[in-house]
């Protein structure tokens, strides 16, 4: 492998024009720049990324910290990050919490040890005092899809409060009066979010979500599972359950199936957070997409943003609900508008 002296004597000068050059030095001649970088191409040679961060102060290199990599929706967001951030020059060093504050933070100390030069969180609760302070430090950072009110970076999220309205309404349209919903946790935001979405588009319709109707989940299947276990037992169980996370969504689908009863028949499914498996199940699962995607170029380029000195945009994305067979209707005749037919 080329070294930096192999370039400097192919191209007659000295090591230090050629670190000139590859830092972009305006002091190097046109004649000299010409005959290093010509140089650097015929022997392939290529810096060392260590050694340059030791220079210029920056590793190009930005921090993920996901809540889980289990779940589809966050493995899909930190592809579109790792995308982003490769057409930009950056390399991503993912982190998975697995919905635990505690390993949150040991990658999010991690990362700021190694030198990156931003971070992107999911965070796992809004207590994080961690967080807190390398935001006061000035660590460029950027949340995605949750947030921790009170530290003061940008957000890039979806708003899913139309789409929870939509498919109240559309669970209406088709009859189904008592309605009860699996959220996530209480500390996360979108765990909160979803619930008061969802309280508030029933009441639009002159609803109420009992408490019998309301049960905490961690957004793992588990807890799904258990939840809808809890709804089937009741005296009255609902007509519909709502699941606040896709993981939780397959979880209630296993125990309805497991109680030998059957979606929509007996009980409506729907779903916060759309995944491809949603179009295999039997039937295909109604659900709530977030544009996943986007959202993950949108956090690297706030990032991005941040670290070049730029203030870097919150920015906010509308959700949709992609109506399918779950809850009762096929698609070509359910009312609701942004749907889907896979």
């Amino acid at each position: 492998m080329a070294s930096i002296k192999d370039v400097a004597a192919a191209a007659g000068v000295s090591v230090a024009t050629v670190s000139r050059v590859l830092n972009e030095h305006p002091s190097v001649s046109a004649d000299a720049r010409t005959r290093v970088l010509a140089a650097v191409e015929a022997l392939g040679y290529r810096p060392n990324a260590v050694a340059r961060s030791l220079r210029t102060d920056q590793t190009r290199t930005l921090g993920l910290v996901i809540s889980d990599v289990l779940n589809p929706y966050f493995t899909e967001l930190a592809r579109s990050v790792e995308e982003e951030a490769r057409a930009r020059g950056y390399s991503v060093i993912i982190g998975n919490a697995d919905e635990r504050p505690d390993l949150q933070d040991h990658h999010v100390r991690t990362l700021l040890d190694r030198r990156i030069d931003g971070l992107l969180v999911s965070p796992t609760d809004g207590g994080s005092p961690l967080m807190l302070d390398a935001a006061r430090a000035g660590t460029p950072m950027v949340f995605v899809d949750r947030w921790i009110p009170g530290v003061e970076v940008p957000v890039v999220r979806a708003d899913g409060q139309r789409a929870v309205r939509d498919l109240v309404a559309h669970l209406y349209g088709l009859g189904h009066r008592r309605l009860a919903i699996i959220s996530g946790p209480a500390a996360t935001t979108t765990g909160s979010e979803r619930v008061e979405a969802f309280r508030a588009a029933l009441a639009e319709y002159g609803l109420d979500l009992p408490d019998a109707y309301t049960g905490a989940g961690d957004f793992q299947a588990e807890s799904g599972r258990r939840v809808t276990e809890g709804f089937l037992d009741l005296p009255e169980p609902p007509e519909a359950v709502f699941a606040a996370d896709n993981l939780m969504a397959l979880g209630a689908l296993d125990a309805i199936r497991a109680r030998g009863l059957r979606v929509p028949d007996d009980i409506a499914l729907a779903a916060f957070d759309d995944i491809r498996w949603f179009v295999h199940t039997d039937p295909p699962v109604t659900a709530i997409a977030q544009p996943t995607g986007e959202l993950g170029r949108a956090a690297v380029r706030a990032l991005v943003d941040r670290i070049e000195g730029r203030p870097g945009e919150s920015v906010t994305l509308p959700a949709r609900l992609v109506v399918r067979r779950s809850c009762g209707a096929p698609p070509a005749e359910n009312p609701v508008t942004n749907r889907s037919k896979s």
